[in-house]
Order: structure tokens, then sequence, then C-alpha cells
């Protein structure tokens, strides 16, 4: 057989490949376990859709000018301020070439996105894990300067905890630190607050977004930007030609135009977290508050990873998260619920007193 290694990058052939949350396909279960929207997007998404693919003869717009000038009207910034993707992890690709080199730094908080450390792997680069307070709040050596420190990946809302860094936090995390801030706002449709306005008072402060989560558009793969225009200037000379696609431009500039369908759409979601959490916390489950569309539930009495074994013998897809090996140290094991729909939720509740 042939040794295919001695043709990769040692960085490729060394590194764990990232894992994205289980996908049945065709299966039929209640799936809890990679924090999509349980309901359709917007009715004006498949229009704008259909309307797309009457001209897909043509190259689309690499600069997904339609979307940039309605997301510019809702955000009150201008069109020049965003910068488009496929998904938001296409922008954290993006942003990862751009500022970090070989042999330089990444900074991220532990427990967080696993993609973080991927991307200064795939890069050459070095991932600097610090390790989140007991409150899941920025720890005192987040604000150290660190030589070869070339950006910050702040997820906020983050995952798995769903909790929220306020706003004089990031501006002083910002001015403690002489390199970008990523402020990732994933899950922000979801939270009382995000920090879009904070890119005027430091222009080193960058926000990411994503159309997955509160939009419903998981399988449409759309993301954005947003950053003071020198930066998005620059940002464009290492994106892909055409980064997104004529239909996932039409359907993401439709859902950005239905506020309204967001806006019922969030409140449904928050309303059954708002009953979620409290009924876990009766079965024993130690949930921390979120701002996500997903809650984070440990235990003290008891091992979760049987837990999520039972739940998925039973048809309930959830995602076991398993914090305990790091550089950062040991932080432990839980299990992250995607808010589902009332049914959803109700027979995933049933089903936990049955198992507990």
């Amino acid at each position: 057989m042939n040794d295919f290694d001695k043709y990769f990058r040692p960085e490729i052939v060394g590194m764990a490949p990232y894992k994205p949350g289980e996908q049945p396909g065709a299966a039929k279960v209640i799936k809890l376990n990679t924090n999509e929207n349980p309901y359709p997007p917007s009715p004006k998404v498949r229009e704008a859709i259909v309307q797309a693919t009457e001209r897909l003869e043509r190259y689309p717009d690499p600069l997904a000018t339609s979307f940039r000038m309605v997301a510019a009207d809702v955000l009150g910034v201008t069109p020049d301020h965003i910068l488009c993707g496929n998904g938001s992890d296409d922008i954290l690709t993006i942003l990862t070439r751009a500022f970090v080199g070989t042999g330089q730094k990444l900074r991220l908080p532990f427990p967080s996105y696993i993609l973080y450390r991927t991307l200064a792997q795939i890069q050459g680069a070095c991932y600097e894990e610090i390790r989140f307070a007991p409150d899941f709040q920025l720890a005192v050596p987040f604000f150290d300067r660190s030589e070869g420190l070339k950006l910050v990946f702040l997820p906020n809302p983050n995952s798995p905890s769903g909790t929220l860094i306020d706003h004089e936090t990031i501006l002083r995390l910002a001015s403690s630190l002489d390199c970008p801030i990523v402020v990732d706002e994933a899950y922000v449709d979801f939270a009382p607050s995000h920090a879009v306005g904070l890119i005027a008072k430091d222009p080193r402060i960058m926000v990411t977004r994503t159309l997955s989560k509160s939009y419903g558009l998981a399988g449409l793969r759309f993301g954005y930007l947003v950053a003071h225009p020198q930066m998005i200037g620059l940002l464009r000379k290492v994106k892909d030609s055409y980064n997104t696609d004529s239909i996932s431009i039409a359907g993401a500039t439709a859902a950005m135009s239905d506020q309204a369908w967001l806006k019922e759409n969030v409140a449904k979601i928050i309303a059954t977290r708002t009953r979620m959490i409290p009924e876990l916390r009766r079965l024993g489950f130690d949930v921390t508050d979120s701002h996500a569309n997903f809650v984070w539930a440990t235990r003290s009495d008891r091992p979760v990873q049987p837990i999520y074994e039972k739940l998925k013998s039973q048809g309930i897809l959830v995602r076991y998260m398993d914090y305990t090996q790091s550089v950062a140290g040991a932080w432990g094991d839980g299990l992250r619920m995607s808010v589902g729909t009332d049914g959803e939720i109700d027979a995933l509740l049933m089903v936990l007193k049955s198992i507990l």
C-alpha cells in the first residue's frame, strides 16, 4: 500500500479531523445535536431560490451585493462593512488565513468551538487555549499580551455553554491586546444584545454571523462578516473568487429581508428554551443559563455519556461533548441539547424521565 502521508504537510498528517455533529440521513429521529432551527425558513426563501435557478448559467455576484445591501440596512452599517461567505466557517477560514501565519498564535477560550483549533493547525499556526472562569466568563490570562499572537476568536454566545460576554469586557479585551478580535455571533439572535456597534468604537473588533441557526438555513451555507471597510477590502483578497453561489445569495437575501419571520421564530425558540431549562434541572441536570438555541447540561452524580447513548437508542440525538483532554486542562463533559419544537422537547423530557 502506498504511504500517502509523505506527500502531505506534516501539520495535516498530525492533526485530528474536525468532527461535525452526526447527520442521520433519512432515519426518523428527533435531531437535537447540531443546533439547527427546528422550523422551516421564511416562505420568501423558497420563492427566491426558484427564481435564482433561472440564471444558473451565469456566475454569481462575487460580493453578494444584494445581500450586503439588505443586511447593511438591518444592521445599521454600510454594504462595505460586510463580507459574505459559504457559511460562517468560510469566514473564519478567511480570517485565519489573512491574519495568522506559520508559527504564529491564535487565541481562543476553552471550552468553545473546536473548529478554531483545526483552522490554526491547517495554517501551520499555534492555538492558545485559555480556560474560561468557572462561570464561563473570560479569565484574567485571556487579557494578557503574548508574543506572536495575531488573532483572537471569541464565540459570543459561547458553545457549548450558551453564555454571553458583555460589551464592556469585549472592549477591554481589545484595548489589552495588539491584534484583531473576532466576535463569533453564530447564535446572537437568541441573545439580548450583539456586538456590531463595537466596531465603531474599536475597528479591530470584527463580528461573524451565520444564517444557519436563527434563519433556519443550515442546509444553504451562508455566513457573513461585519468589520471596518478597510478590513473588508483587504480580506476580499483572501476569499475564493466566488465563495457564495447564486442560490445561496438569493435565499440569504430573502431570509434577511423577512425580519418579521425572524422575530416570530426566535420568540418561539426562546419560549421553548425558557421552559426546557427548569425541567432539565428538576431531572437532576446542572444547566447553564443559555442565550443560544441550545442548553449545556452536566451531572455530578453520574456519567452523562450513557444517557447520551440511551437517548440515541430511542431515536433522540443530542451532542455528547468531552472536554477532558486539553492543553488548557480538563474541563469535563456534558450534553449539549438543541432547542427543538415543543413536541420534540416534550419527547426528550419524557425519555429522560424514563432513563433516569
